[in-house]
C-alpha cells in the first residue's frame, strides 16, 4: 500500500488542528498589536486588555459561565494543578491544619493531570479515596451499569466530614465515558458547604453542550487545543454565583487573574481560545451529529473486517436520561492476538496517525490505567487502539482508514 502524502489524522483526544479561523483571529495580536495588556498607561497595553476582557466574555459565554469566573491558565494540567493544589492549601489554612489532615475523593480513570497532583496531596498527608469504575462488562445499562462510569452509592459511601474535594472528569480522554456531572454535584454538595467538586471538561467542548451551571460543579478545567485551538492555553473556571470559590495561587508575581495566576497574559492564545470556544458551540448540532457518524462508520467497517475485535467502553448508542454517555467522536477498540504498539508503528508507516491511550502517558509506555480499570487485563489493553475524530475527519479517511487497520492487523496475524 502507498502511504498518503499527508497523514490520516484520528488522534483528535491528543490535541487537534488549529482551525484556520483562529489562526486568523490570533495572527494581529501576534504581530501589529503586540502590547502588554499589563501595560494601560499607552495605547497597545490598553488595546490589548480591551480584546483579553473581550476574549474572557467570549469564553465564558460559551460555557455558561461569566467573565469574572474565569482564569486563564497555560492548559487544562495547570489548571488541574492550580485547582486541587490551590484548593488543598486553602482548605489547610482555613482549617488550621498543618501538612495532614483533610480529604479528596477521585476515580481511578481520571488523567494524570488529576491523578498526580492527587497524588502529592497524598504524600503530604491528605487522605485519599479512588472510585472504581463500573466494568467492561456491565450491561444493565437503563439501572445505571455503564461500564466506566463511577457509581453513585460508592461515592456517598466514600464521603466524609472533612472531604473538602471531589475531582471526577466530565468525559474520558481514552473511553469517552460521559459521568453524570449533575447527579455527582448534588451528591458532593449534600456533603456539606465545605465539599467542593471539580471537574476537568478538557474532552468536552466541541463534542458535547456544556453548560457549566447546569452541571452544577464548583471548579472546571478547559484546555484550548482540544477543540482547534492553540496549544499552550487554558482557562480554570471557578465559581463565583452563590458560594465564592477561592483558591491560593501556585504561581507568585504580577498579580495576574486575580492573583491567582501570575505572568504577562498570552493576548494570542486568548484570543484563539476564545474563538475557537465560539466555533465550537456554534457549530455543535452539526458536528456532533457528522462526528458520530463517521465513528460509527468506522466501527462498523472494523467490525466486519476484523476478527474478533471488540468495544472498549459504552456501547456506542447507549444514553441515559436521553443524553449520550459516549462523546461521539471517540472510539476505542480491542484488537485480539495482535502487540498494540506493533501494529501503532505498522499503521503509523502506513500514513494513520492513532494511538493506545493518553499522549501524556506515551512517555512512559506500560497498559492504560482506564482500560486496566474497566476490567481488561494487560494483554486486553495493550492490544487495543483510540480513535478521536474531529470537525476535519473526512468519509474518505474513514473508509482508508478502516483499509489499512484490517491489512495491517491480517498482515501481524499471518506473522504470529
Amino acid at each position: 500500500m502507498d502511504a498518503p502524502s499527508a497523514p490520516i489524522y484520528l488522534d483528535n483526544h491528543a490535541t487537534t488542528r488549529l482551525d484556520p479561523r483562529v489562526l486568523d483571529a490570533m495572527l494581529p495580536w501576534l504581530t501589529d498589536h503586540y502590547g502588554n495588556a499589563g501595560s494601560v498607561t499607552h495605547e497597545l497595553g490598553r488595546e490589548a486588555r480591551a480584546v483579553v476582557d473581550a476574549a474572557r466574555e467570549a469564553f465564558a459565554a460559551a460555557i455558561g459561565g461569566t467573565a469574572s469566573e474565569i482564569v486563564f491558565t497555560g492548559g487544562a494540567t495547570e489548571s488541574n494543578n492550580l485547582a486541587l493544589l490551590g484548593l488543598a492549601r486553602r482548605w489547610k489554612n482555613l482549617a488550621k491544619v498543618g501538612d495532614g489532615g483533610g480529604h479528596t475523593v477521585t476515580v481511578t480513570t481520571e488523567h494524570d493531570a488529576v491523578l498526580d497532583p492527587i497524588e502529592h496531596l497524598e504524600r503530604q498527608g491528605v487522605a485519599v479515596t479512588r472510585l472504581a469504575v463500573e466494568p467492561q462488562a456491565a450491561t444493565e445499562i437503563s439501572a445505571g451499569g455503564i461500564p466506566g462510569r463511577i457509581r453513585l452509592d460508592d461515592l456517598k459511601a466514600s464521603l466524609r466530614p472533612d472531604t473538602f474535594l471531589v475531582s471526577v472528569m466530565l468525559a474520558n480522554n481514552e473511553i469517552g465515558v460521559v459521568q453524570d456531572i449533575p447527579a455527582i454535584a448534588d451528591v458532593v454538595h449534600a456533603n456539606g458547604k465545605g465539599t467542593l467538586l471539580h471537574v476537568d471538561c478538557a474532552q468536552a467542548i466541541g463534542r458535547m453542550a456544556v453548560d457549566i451551571h447546569a452541571l452544577g460543579v464548583d471548579l472546571a478545567s478547559f484546555s484550548a487545543h482540544k477543540f482547534h485551538g492553540p496549544k499552550g492555553m487554558g482557562a480554570l473556571w471557578l465559581r463565583r454565583r452563590g458560594r465564592v470559590v477561592r483558591v491560593e495561587p501556585l504561581v507568585y508575581g504580577g498579580g495576574q487573574e486575580r492573583g491567582m495566576r501570575s505572568g504577562t497574559l498570552d493576548v494570542p492564545g486568548i484570543v484563539g481560545m476564545a474563538e475557537a470556544a465560539r466555533l465550537a458551540v456554534t457549530g455543535l448540532p452539526e458536528e456532533t451529529a457528522r462526528m458520530r457518524e463517521l465513528r460509527d462508520r468506522l466501527w462498523g467497517r472494523l467490525a466486519r473486517d476484523v476478527a474478533g475485535i471488540t468495544l472498549n467502553g459504552p456501547p456506542l448508542d447507549a444514553a441515559a436520561a436521553g443524553s449520550p454517555v459516549r462523546l461521539v467522536n471517540n472510539l476505542n477498540i480491542c484488537v485480539p492476538g495482535v502487540d498494540g504498539q506493533t501494529l501503532l508503528a505498522t499503521l503509523s508507516a502506513e500514513g494513520l496517525a492513532v494511538s493506545s491511550g493518553s499522549a501524556c502517558s506515551s512517555e512512559h509506555p506500560r497498559p492504560s490505567h482506564v482500560l486496566l480499570a474497566l476490567g481488561l487485563d494487560e494483554d486486553q489493553a495493550r492490544a487495543s487502539l483510540r480513535f478521536g475524530l474531529s470537525r476535519f475527519t473526512t468519509v474518505a479517511e474513514i473508509d482508508t482508514a478502516a483499509d489499512r487497520i484490517a491489512a495491517g492487523v491480517a498482515q501481524l496475524r499471518s506473522l504470529s
